[in-house]
């Protein structure tokens, strides 16, 4: 039976159907939205009241699927439509993004030049000897030792730094004064690879001039080495490795055991020096020598002494004031060290 609708409301289509369930009539119905409700009826009849929903002559539109994925992902999605030219405009974007993502992935991005950083480069430590209060030797010309190595170093390092394989650094980088040991804890502080300790001395004989190196021995190789060893330990009571406390017996066996290798590769840098530096600068007869300078004693540190010449010989002053002559000195000695290394490296190779 129909039923006008009360206050507003549409009409309503009420069937009566004897010993029905609802949802056999459910199911044989088409499916507009309806209300159950119970019957009051005592012969078992169920009333179905269908109850059209209010009309809306606008359709509504359908949901897609992208849209509902959206919202199932916590997206919130316009509820209406968006204009035909914004929703063009979006596409053409995506378009456009989508072919620059291609473009960008098909190009070939150069790869960055390895940081010097990343391979370890050899440090060396360089020794500028005397400083502060300690002018060195005196030369003929009233220059002193002090000045010039530190000239010297400062030369070396430019040219050691310009091979891109050392990182160089120095004991003193100005006039101040270090102790003998306070040199060789710096060295092991920095974890030098290489100590090259530099000087130019005198001697009685102004006629005496050249270059020449040392490397350690508990037994200086000649009066000359002695002598020149006992003159530079005085600056410093303790040498390089204090073994104060140790028997004479165990100290002789300690030094032996920990220096023995190091020893063998600091005479053999002093090798390289030789056949690098004899072809340019002024050296001695026999340029290799021995003594027990306290800057050579870091047993773990190969290390050489380079007396650059004699500032009392007026030849060898005047070189070594000379940029020219410290240039060609500088040049000599980092061919040397570039060509221990790279001995020491290929021996390393299995």
């Amino acid at each position: 039976m129909s039923l006008p609708g009360a206050g507003g409301q549409p009409d309503r289509l009420v069937i009566d159907l004897a010993r029905a369930t609802g949802k056999a009539f459910l199911e044989s119905v088409a499916r507009p939205p309806m209300s159950i409700q119970g019957s009051e009826s005592q012969i078992a009849t169920a009333k179905f009241v269908n109850t059209p929903q209010p009309r809306n002559d606008a359709p509504v539109p359908q949901r897609p699927q992208a849209a509902a994925n959206a919202e199932a992902a916590g997206i919130k999605v316009p509820e209406k439509p968006l204009p035909p030219e914004v929703a063009n405009a979006i596409s053409q974007a995506k378009v456009k993004a989508a072919a620059a993502e291609t473009r960008l992935a098909s190009l070939r991005v150069p790869m960055k030049p390895p940081v010097p950083g990343q391979i370890r480069k050899r440090i060396i430590v360089i020794d500028p000897g005397h400083g502060g209060v300690d002018p060195g030797a005196i030369g003929v010309s009233g220059i002193y030792e002090k000045h010039i190595t530190l000239a010297a170093a400062r030369d070396l390092k430019r040219h050691l730094e310009a091979t891109g394989r050392f990182d160089v650094k120095l004991t003193r980088d100005r006039d101040i004064f270090i102790r003998l040991r306070g040199r060789i804890e710096r060295a092991r502080e920095m974890k030098a690879d290489l100590f090259i300790s530099l000087h130019a001395d005198t001697i009685r004989n102004k006629g005496v001039r050249g270059l020449s190196l040392y490397t350690l021995s508990e037994r200086a190789s000649d009066k000359e080495a002695a002598q020149l060893a006992e003159r530079e330990n005085k600056a410093d009571l303790i040498a390089g490795i204090d073994l104060t406390h140790e028997s004479a017996e165990v100290t002789n066996i300690l030094i032996d055991l920990a220096q023995r290798e190091t020893m063998n590769q600091s005479a053999k840098l002093a090798g390289f020096l030789v056949d690098e530096l004899d072809s340019r600068v002024k050296i001695l007869r026999n340029p290799h020598r021995f003594a027990g300078f306290a800057v050579l004693k870091a047993p773990d540190i190969p290390s050489v002494l380079i007396e650059l010449g004699f500032l009392s010989n007026k030849d060898d002053e005047r070189a070594l004031r000379s940029k020219s002559h410290r240039r060609k000195l500088a040049q000599s000695i980092a061919g040397a060290v570039d060509r221990y290394f790279a001995k020491v490296e290929s021996a390393s190779r299995p």
